[in-house]
């Protein structure tokens, strides 16, 4: 049988280094305490870790997040998937959301797969900005735009230092004034506290703060597996910001994972446009991530889109349901 423990999960997952942090057990058990239930499903040199959130009438959806595919996704085997829809089946989902760990530059729906719809909504922000940390600090620090570079280095002169923290109920005070600022949502302080629990005892996140006189200001989690890290949450106050906390911090983090042997740095979600349309626009726009876009083109590196979202349909006139309560929102 393909599903398998969450021991099982993470002998898997040692000779798969590089597996994406939504794969990651601990991931899983993050989210299994957040109304989500993970399965684990390996078939030779494939797998997938699934999640499944409850829907009214004993219905769920499933949610696989960047599966583990030694290859062309495309060549996966039957086999493979009809495991998948028999635990999906079993699950009494609706229908299954995959984001493959792809950009969409090396995607193709390829026509035997007619079973997988092309969807029109995606779970994570498809558009990130990849910073490549293969090379010397100076050389990282010289891709990024001057006004970042010198942002950075101000933070420095003006007496902002960086830390490593574990004073989650604070981290999460400071998160809710920066998603009350910039309009996004909050995760409750126990989720941060959960998320640090399991992966920072691992050495695969960490949380840092830039304080001012011992004062904190800004504050970030960031992840990290194999070759590549993730800034998944960042938070700071409206205090002493024009000592540009949140640049040194950025940079520290960056420094952090380059010194665990990543590769790459995801800075995790920009405006789903094109980058002329970015860059054209960034200064003007101040709507959904568009502030965020602006710091983060700072650091100097490259706008990239996730593969589309795919759906895999089990119950067509529920997903039709789905579908119509999407669009109307």
């Amino acid at each position: 049988m393909p599903e398998v423990s969450l021991t099982d999960w993470n002998q898997f997952l040692a000779n798969h280094p590089d597996a994406h942090l939504l794969q990651m057990g601990e991931w899983g058990e993050l989210k299994s305490t957040f109304g989500w239930k993970p399965v684990r499903i390996i078939a030779g040199d494939v797998g997938a870790q699934i999640l499944f959130r409850k829907l009214p009438l004993g219905f769920t959806v499933g949610y696989m997040p960047k599966p583990i595919f030694s290859g062309q996704w495309s060549v996966v085997s039957d086999q493979f998937w009809k495991e998948v829809d028999s635990i999906c089946k079993k699950n009494h989902a609706v229908f299954l959301k995959i984001e493959l760990d792809v950009w969409d530059t090396e995607f193709i729906l390829h026509p035997s797969r007619e079973a997988f719809i092309l969807s029109p909504h995606n779970i994570q922000p498809p558009r990130t900005v990849v910073i490549d940390i293969r090379g010397s600090e100076e050389s990282i620090l010289a891709k990024m735009k001057p006004k970042c570079r010198y942002n950075t280095r101000l933070a420095e002169k003006k007496g902002i230092t960086v830390r490593a923290w574990d004073d989650i109920k604070s981290f999460h005070e400071m998160m809710t004034v920066t998603g009350g600022r910039d309009n996004f949502g909050v995760h409750s302080s126990e989720y941060y506290q959960r998320a640090y629990e399991l992966f920072h005892p691992k050495g695969t996140c960490e949380l840092l703060v830039a304080e001012y006189e011992g004062k904190p200001l800004a504050s970030l989690m960031v992840f990290a597996n194999g070759k590549r890290a993730w800034y998944v949450y960042g938070a700071s106050n409206d205090e002493e910001r024009n000592r540009m906390p949140t640049y040194l911090l950025q940079w520290e983090a960056i420094c952090w994972a380059k010194a665990r042997g990543c590769e790459e740095y995801d800075l995790w979600g920009v405006p789903d446009e094109n980058e002329e349309k970015l860059e054209a626009e960034f200064e003007s726009r101040h709507d959904g991530l568009w502030g965020v876009y602006r710091f983060k083109r700072g650091f100097g590196g490259e706008v990239k889109r996730a593969a589309q979202a795919l759906d895999r349909v089990y119950s067509p006139l529920l997903y039709w349901a789905y579908l119509h309560f999407m669009k109307g929102r």
